[in-house]
């Protein structure tokens, strides 16, 4: 009872053009509210007939009315803002400005759920019972709500037009035919529809046939790829295990090298070192008896050195220094020289494979990065189709045409229990695919939309900004009602300006950090781009808050 009554508060208490919780309130004559600024900003830009109308009850004012300041709601928003209530659309079955409303309803008019073709008006359920429960009106032919159903009427005969003229191409009464049309080919419309079902019939296999056709040309194009990168992956291999062997064989190569090298080294050098031995000793020896013929020759008493000079030990042979030849720098010049020459041939050798290997690969050249798409024919080659993943819609929204298109509903949808479904207000809705890589979509949108990307580990339960799109760190969202445009990213609000129009495209380069967003039509205008770090997938995804809101993600292929 509780949770109802709070939400009867947030449906009074909300803009229903901003879908905020009233800032500075206003009432018009007819008795609804209306932040100040939205109420003025649509007042001025659809005042140019001179008229204005409420957008809830339809109900027009000549001249434009002066706005009185609600101070009632304005002091009840102020406490009730202390107490964390949050803004929330209506959940009624009122016709907004979108919709199609009862032509019997008095008043506030609610939402018509069907219209009738024979009565050429439209019916809310409750007016809707009559065709449903009297045997007549049950052949009524019944349709979707339509706001053309007058022009089922002859503007000169004021009759329905159950006709047409296949002369002229148009619709016409049965008056028509009997008058301006009489001479001409005329069938019942019933009639023309049966015919132009054939063609469309006709039209259909054309097309589904060029689909098996393009499909096959598809699958050639997946085999081309998989030869493509099945031929990549065994040349790679192939490479590096043939690298890898001319490796072990250079390293084998430098290291018996290093040891034939080291063995030469050991040899001259013990030669050397032997050699040096005996001429130390030499030079001791010489010095010894050097020294005794010093001694001798200071002797004093001659008969004393005459007697000791014939005891003196001969000289031993000498190793003569002209027999050692030293080469400086020259020892193994050669083999550095040899090894020199086996580089250079090296270098050849992988100069010229390198050469031929980028001749090669210059002719798969359509796996190197892209430039950025400009033209909306360079968006649509990277065109990524998107289907909503009914297990995380909010029981609020309604996922059609193939779980491409999302409606808001005045009724909870029998969706059940799912961890990864969006719960209490938090009417959202993510894609089923992963979005990696290049890619781009576009949205047909009708009311307040919010358009996101966001990771998949986004909260799901309750209504808090860790759940909401663009207000954590975790999703960016454009928002626009009106003529209006925001983007929001972490709780932070930027104002964006462009054209107006009732489709979006976003265009994603994950592994570049690029997430943009256009208004498209005729052309394409950048709204506002992202340059970040993406660290995760990403999933599109849309939030619609006010009943009877609609969006689509298109077919581009």
């Amino acid at each position: 009872m509780e949770q109802q009554e709070n939400h009867l508060a947030k449906q009074i208490l909300s803009c229903s053009i901003c879908l905020d919780l009233l800032k500075d309130p206003v009432t018009t004559v007819c008795g609804h509210s209306y932040c100040k600024s939205c109420i003025n900003t649509h007042w001025d830009e659809g005042g140019e007939r001179g008229s204005y109308s409420c957008l809830q009850c339809r109900q027009t004012f000549t001249p434009r009315p002066v706005l009185g300041k609600s101070t009632m709601l304005a002091d009840l928003l102020e406490e009730l803002k202390k107490t964390g209530l949050q803004a929330a659309p209506a959940d009624h079955c009122y016709a907004g400005p979108e919709d199609v409303a009862c032509d019997v309803c008095t008043g506030r008019k609610l939402k018509a759920l069907k219209s009738c073709l024979n009565c050429l008006a439209s019916y809310c359920e409750k007016h809707l019972q009559r065709h449903l429960q009297s045997a007549a009106l049950k052949k009524h032919t019944l349709v979707e709500p339509s706001e053309k159903l007058q022009e089922n009427i002859c503007s000169r005969h004021d009759e329905v037009m159950k006709m047409f003229c296949r002369t002229d191409q148009q619709c016409i009464c049965y008056l028509c035919s009997v008058e301006e049309h009489k001479d001409h080919d005329t069938v019942s419309a019933a009639a023309e529809r049966t015919e132009r079902q054939r063609e469309l019939g006709l039209r259909r296999q054309t097309i589904q046939q060029r689909v098996q056709d393009t499909e096959k040309d598809v699958k050639l194009l997946q085999q081309e790829e998989e030869a493509v990168n099945g031929s990549a992956d065994k040349a790679v291999e192939d490479s590096e295990e043939i690298f890898t062997e001319l490796i072990r064989l250079l390293e084998k190569r430098s290291s018996d090298v290093r040891k034939q090298i080291r063995s030469q080294q050991e040899t001259e050098v013990s030669r050397v070192r032997e050699l040096q031995e005996r001429l130390e000793q030499e030079i001791t020896e010489l010095k010894r008896k050097d020294h005794e013929l010093k001694q001798l020759s200071n002797t004093e008493d001659h008969n004393q050195l005459l007697h000791n000079y014939p005891s003196l030990s001969p000289l031993s042979e000498s190793t003569h220094s002209s027999s050692i030849k030293i080469h400086p720098l020259r020892n193994f010049e050669e083999v550095t020289a040899a090894v020199s020459q086996v580089r250079g041939r090296l270098e050849d050798i992988l100069s010229e494979t390198e050469t031929k290997s980028l001749q090669i690969v210059s002719e798969v050249d359509d796996l190197l990065p892209q430039p950025e798409p400009e033209t909306r024919a360079d968006f649509l080659r990277y065109s990524q189709e998107i289907t909503l993943d009914p297990n995380t819609a909010n029981k609020c929204l309604l996922l059609s045409e193939g779980n491409r298109k999302v409606t808001c509903m005045s009724k909870e949808q029998s969706y059940s229990d799912h961890p990864d479904r969006f719960t209490d207000w938090c009417s959202q809705v993510l894609s089923r695919e992963s979005l990696t890589g290049r890619c781009y979509w576009e949205l047909e949108v009708g009311g307040g939309v919010f358009v996101a990307v966001t990771y998949k580990n986004i909260s799901r339960a309750g209504n808090s900004n860790e759940c909401r799109f663009g207000f954590n760190d975790k999703s960016w969202m454009l928002h626009f009602y009106g003529n209006n445009y925001n983007f929001f990213y972490n709780s932070n609000k930027t104002p964006v300006s462009g054209p107006v129009s009732s489709r979006v495209g976003v265009y994603l380069d994950h592994s570049a950090g690029v997430l943009s967003f256009y208004s498209v039509s005729d052309t394409m205008t950048l709204l506002h781009r992202v340059q970040t770090t993406f660290t995760q997938p990403l999933y599109a995804g849309v939030r619609v808050y006010f009943s009877g809101y609609t969006a689509e993600f298109c077919k581009l292929k």
